[in-house]
């Protein structure tokens, strides 16, 4: 079993989908509309098959919980898998360059992981991790 794809509600689909394409190579499909509700939304492929929707309808409340300085019970992070230590790193000054917030690391952690947390444009925390 795999997961098939993970969704995120955003107020700013053209931004989270520019950043997910190009700051991870998420390859973007075309836009889809349902004009009678106003949803619209942007799936990404990436290179494991995995898939990230994107989608916006102006009826979705903001959501009130801090995901900047703390947990909260539900999904808190999901994780880009890279094959080294060194990419970890890469992509983790990459985005600091960028302008985007590092939380933590890059760090081992104590299940042997080298990994650094961040948050995308919408402040949702993302994790890049590697085993190797």
């Amino acid at each position: 079993m795999i997961i098939e794809h993970i969704a995120i509600w955003t107020k700013d689909l053209e931004k989270l989908k520019n950043y997910y394409s190009k700051y991870f190579h998420g390859t973007v499909n075309d836009k889809y509309r349902n004009h009678k509700n106003g949803f619209e939304s942007y799936f990404l492929t990436f290179e494991s098959g995995a898939r990230l929707e994107l989608m916006k309808m102006s009826t979705v409340p903001e959501n009130k919980n801090d995901t900047v300085t703390q947990q909260h019970l539900g999904i808190i992070h999901f994780a880009f898998g890279v094959d080294t230590k060194e990419e970890v790193d890469h992509k983790a000054n990459k985005l600091k360059a960028a302008g985007f917030q590092i939380l933590s690391g890059p760090r081992t952690t104590g299940d042997g992981y080298y990994e650094f947390e961040t948050l995308d444009p919408d402040n949702n925390r993302v994790e890049v991790t590697s085993l190797n």
